[in-house]
């Protein structure tokens, strides 16, 4: 990920010899940290910002004013339509606990919805990023499925770098080693996936992933190791069609997976915006009884009685600001109940046609 742009134009200028056409993904507040660069002329480009992602108040993490997105650009080479997905998922805080699996479930349902829909015309669709999901989490079992995209790393006929794969090892200086601990060799978040539509074949080659520190220095290139794919496409005589390998046998069970954590998140969202909303009434009720009260006081209700400006100026401004943010926490979580029950609702919808025409 590339989060500042000066980074980008930096390194758009260094790399224009070899990679003279690029595209940044502006998103968010601080940007969705997405770029491309290529060899070959980018003839479109696609951003989608998933409509679920973390919460704001959880200034520590950040993520929400990143505006993770999923960018598409569309290159042609040699006669063949390449559609590239680059994205981000939300973070992984904590495995035990987290929080946010209903909202990266909704990304990974989103993602997968936004490549079915919109790769139809291509004859081969590559997806690069960080998923932030294990290899045999619900999320890339859910995505996988809907989209029948391949795995580089299970197909590459070579492998080279980090044991397993893992793009996140206890090694680097930038992880945090206590989020390591049960996994000491640590963990693949980070993908290539890939998989042909058309008269087309695609098979991975190769399959590096950096390792060690930047040559001279004594500090890696980032916090993630980098992974780098070599794919071999060859036209062959019948075509796959559009929709060819894309239902697992077990989709349907993946999909039920997905939607009761999706209800989970569902149900707990339902929860932050009944207490939100409860604390914006209250609020304005406290509000609504100093107004009655500073009105009783002026009118001579209260005779004799000196009207405490300073205490009700701070009770007020106190009031004021409970209900404001309680308004905007409410908001927020009314929005987020309907993402997620629109989720919910389009999984139903697919396992409903799953079990009609399995």
């Amino acid at each position: 990920q590339v989060w500042s742009e000066q980074d980008y134009s930096d390194l758009k200028v260094k790399l224009g010899g070899c990679y003279p056409f690029s595209h940044y993904f502006r998103s968010g507040v601080i940007g969705s940290g997405l770029c491309v660069f290529s060899r070959f002329p980018i003839l479109d480009t696609l951003l989608y910002q998933y409509s679920l992602n973390g919460y704001p108040y959880m200034l520590q993490h950040g993520d929400w004013f990143c505006g993770k997105s999923v960018g598409l650009v569309i290159i042609k080479i040699s006669g063949i339509v390449f559609n590239v997905y680059v994205t981000h998922l939300h973070a992984e805080y904590c495995r035990e606990k987290d929080a946010y699996l209903p909202h990266r479930l909704v990304q990974a349902w989103e993602l997968a919805q936004f490549i079915r829909h919109t790769s139809k015309a291509a004859d081969v669709v590559l997806l690069g990023g960080d998923l932030n999901m294990h290899p045999e989490d619900v999320g890339i079992r859910l995505l996988r499925g809907c989209t029948g995209l391949r795995d580089a790393f299970a197909e590459a006929t070579r492998f080279e770098g980090c044991e397993d794969g893992c793009t996140l090892v206890p090694n680097n200086c930038f992880t945090i080693k206590t989020e390591l601990l049960p996994f000491p060799l640590g963990i693949r978040i980070d993908y290539i996936l890939y998989k042909a539509i058309s008269s087309f074949t695609v098979t991975c080659e190769e399959l590096k992933t950096t390792t060690g520190t930047v040559p001279g220095r004594d500090i890696p290139l980032s916090d993630h190791e980098a992974v780098m794919a070599t794919l071999h496409i060859r036209r062959q005589g019948q075509a796959v069609g559009a929709a060819g390998g894309t239902a697992e046998p077990a989709l349907a069970d993946v999909v039920t997976e997905a939607r009761l954590e999706v209800a989970v998140g569902l149900r707990a969202a339902q929860r932050q915006r009944y207490s939100t909303g409860r604390m914006a009434v209250l609020a304005l009720l406290l509000l609504v009884l100093q107004v009655v009260g500073a009105l009783g006081t002026l009118g001579g209700l209260v005779a004799g009685q000196p009207f405490p400006k300073l205490s009700f100026s701070l009770l007020a401004f106190l009031a004021i600001g409970v209900f404001l943010l309680a308004t905007a926490l409410y908001l927020f979580h009314a929005i987020e109940v309907k993402m997620l029950q629109g989720t919910e609702e389009q999984m139903r919808m697919v396992l409903r046609a799953l079990q009609e025409h399995p």
